[in-house]
Order: C-alpha cells, then sequence, then structure tokens
C-alpha cells in the first residue's frame, strides 16, 4: 500500500511538472509593423519600428525636423540632437524611453566627426550604457551626417 501511495504521489508530481512546462510549438511570437500617423504620405519602404514580443526594432532615425524631409541645420552637432529627440519620441510613442534601449548603431558620413557626435550622444544616455557601433559611410539619408538605428526590451 505504502508503495502504491509513494507512486501517486511521484506520478502526480510529474503530471503537475508535466503541465506547467510550455512546449517549443505552444510559443508564439508576436512581430508588429509600427507607424506614426501621416509617415505614409513619404511613401517609404520600411517601418519605422518592429516590435517582437517586448523587443522594439527602430529603423535608422536622422537629424530631420518631426514631419519633415528636411534636416536641421547646425552641423553634426545640431543633427546628432535632433536625431536622438527622434528616436526618444520614437520610443515613447511605442511605450518605451532612453532607458530601454540595449544598443545602437550609429553610421557617420565623416569618421572623423565621431568626437562631436559622441559628445551630444552621450547626454541621451545613462550608465550602464547600450553596446553601440559606429561606421562610417557615405550617402546617408537626406543627405545626412549621422544615422541612428536602436534596439529596446519593453517591459
Amino acid at each position: 500500500m505504502r508503495h502504491q501511495v509513494c507512486f501517486l504521489l511521484v506520478f502526480s508530481l510529474l503530471i503537475a511538472l508535466l503541465g506547467c512546462t510550455t512546449s517549443e510549438s505552444d510559443k508564439k511570437t508576436t512581430v508588429e509593423y509600427l507607424n506614426s500617423p501621416g509617415i505614409e504620405k513619404f511613401d517609404l519602404p520600411f517601418s519605422e519600428a518592429v516590435r517582437v514580443n517586448n523587443m522594439l526594432y527602430l529603423s535608422g532615425q536622422v537629424g530631420n525636423m518631426p514631419g519633415q524631409m528636411k534636416l536641421v541645420e547646425g552641423g553634426i552637432e545640431e543633427e546628432t540632437r535632433q536625431t536622438l529627440e527622434n528616436i526618444k519620441s520614437t520610443l515613447q510613442r511605442y511605450g518605451a524611453d532612453m532607458d530601454d534601449v540595449v544598443k545602437c548603431t550609429v553610421f557617420l558620413a565623416d569618421i572623423a566627426e565621431w568626437p562631436r557626435m559622441n559628445k551630444v550622444y552621450k547626454t541621451y544616455f545613462n550608465s550602464p550604457f547600450p553596446a553601440r557601433s559606429a561606421v562610417a559611410g557615405s550617402g546617408l539619408a537626406l543627405g545626412a551626417r549621422v544615422e541612428i538605428e536602436c534596439i529596446a526590451v519593453l517591459e
């Protein structure tokens, strides 16, 4: 009798444990393509952001004035500031903020402008800083000096 009770307890425990696990086929990936109202007028071939489960992937942003396809004036510092303000606004629109950013990629038209871009960049993030890559490229959108893309984790 005691063996039967032990067997039933072990069997019940196994059933309970199996009921708590999730198989790979039960996990669903949710993907949502996001665009601000009015962005469709620019007929851009990409989404402003894509949410995949709790990750938010932002397309590269440049220092354009909100709602326009025109860069701010003032050089690399002002473009960097406006780029980061655009990123900040996009993050807020989708439920995140700069502290949620875990990775940035910075594209510069001229790598020699990196120190001036970096001076502005670091005023937008707190320690611990997100991971980052910076590369030089030519032909950025709208003739920009800087473009930045980010990945954020949503709570």
